[in-house]
């Protein structure tokens, strides 16, 4: 056999192990919560996907993790896959909206100072929930944390949206603090300071660039930054299409097909259109540094999924959290 041949056979049998591993990575698992009508509903919920646009839900839609601890219930919950691949990390708002009776003025301004954290190994094993105080001393409340590797310092920098009473609860910001096993933290710290009030804020990396989504709480839009590196300069993506879209917050970015050898990655924003009820509406972009996002067809979910965050899982994995928790109870 010729050495062009040996080579050409040798090429197409890495494609084809490539190829097979990028079909395993194609599923999706989606963690969220299912709003306040109840206070079962503020808890987490986990719905997994083949395509990462139709949601199935597990375990019947009953919650898979529940917390007791702080306000007793959980809203906003960031799934996150640690640095070293070996552990996975939840963290949630502590807040219960129905416990208080809809009273949203204390759950600002009186709120909870902590995140309640559960870990993993496997995504079907978890630790009980733990409550962490992060904020700082005068803070109202501790929203929708997330969490990111800086590979330059070699930890994580968790943040979060803070009310504080050093401005008489005036303006929400961007609070941070960093941590390397997410149970000690840091000092925390403004991350980010708009002349406008700012929540929900998630990053992701592209091509060695970061992009930052934020929702500008007076506006009720979203908006979207790139920087080179976690700690900034940070400067607009100035084409960035939803930034008109009102009525929508949680902003979620994920990678929703890997680039190959013939097709460019797809990454898929969705934002939560939190007053009409209808849950997430999905965007998708084929290069996320242009800003420029088309809408998809609505997210086929099973129930309108809540201020969440996704993340990819291996087809095994996917397996196994169907079988740990099916989404259809058992034949008696």
């Amino acid at each position: 056999m010729g050495s062009a041949l040996i080579s050409r056979l040798g090429l197409l049998i890495a494609m084809l192990l490539a190829s097979s591993v990028l079909a395993e990575d194609e599923r999706f698992l989606f963690v969220t919560f299912k709003g306040e009508a109840t206070p079962l509903t503020e808890q987490i919920y986990f719905a997994v996907s083949k395509n990462g646009t139709d949601w199935e839900s597990l375990k019947q839609g009953r919650p898979i993790l529940t917390s007791h601890l702080g306000e007793k219930g959980v809203r906003d919950p960031y799934l996150l896959k640690s640095n070293d691949g070996k552990h996975f990390y939840i963290l949630a708002t502590d807040l219960s909206i129905n416990l208080s009776h809809g009273d949203w003025g204390r759950a600002t301004r009186a709120g909870s100072r902590a995140l309640i954290i559960w870990e993993s190994d496997d995504l079907i094993r978890w630790s009980p929930p733990r409550r962490v105080v992060v904020a700082a001393e005068d803070a109202g409340c501790t929203w929708a944390p997330e969490a990111v590797y800086d590979s330059v310092s070699k930890d994580y920098l968790v943040f979060w949206a803070s009310l504080n009473a050093s401005d008489n609860y005036n303006k929400f910001r961007i609070w941070a603090c960093r941590t390397t096993d997410f149970k000690t933290f840091s000092k925390p710290f403004v991350y980010i300071e708009k002349p406008y009030p700012v929540i929900d804020t998630t990053i992701v990396e592209d091509k060695g660039k970061l992009y930052r989504f934020t929702k500008n709480e007076e506006a009720k839009m979203t908006t979207m930054e790139v920087s080179d590196k976690l700690m900034g300069p940070w400067s607009d993506v100035d084409a960035y299409s939803l930034a008109g879209l009102s009525g929508v917050e949680g902003p979620e970015c994920f990678s929703l097909r890997p680039e190959t050898a013939t097709t460019p990655q797809q990454w898929c924003l969705i934002v939560d259109q939190y007053g009409s009820g209808r849950g997430y509406k999905a965007f998708v972009t084929e290069d996320l540094s242009s800003g420029r996002f088309e809408p998809i067809a609505e997210m086929k979910c099973p129930f309108p999924f809540r201020h969440g965050s996704v993340i990819r899982i291996t087809d095994d994995v996917y397996k196994k959290l169907k079988d740990a928790y099916p989404a259809t109870a058992a034949a008696k």
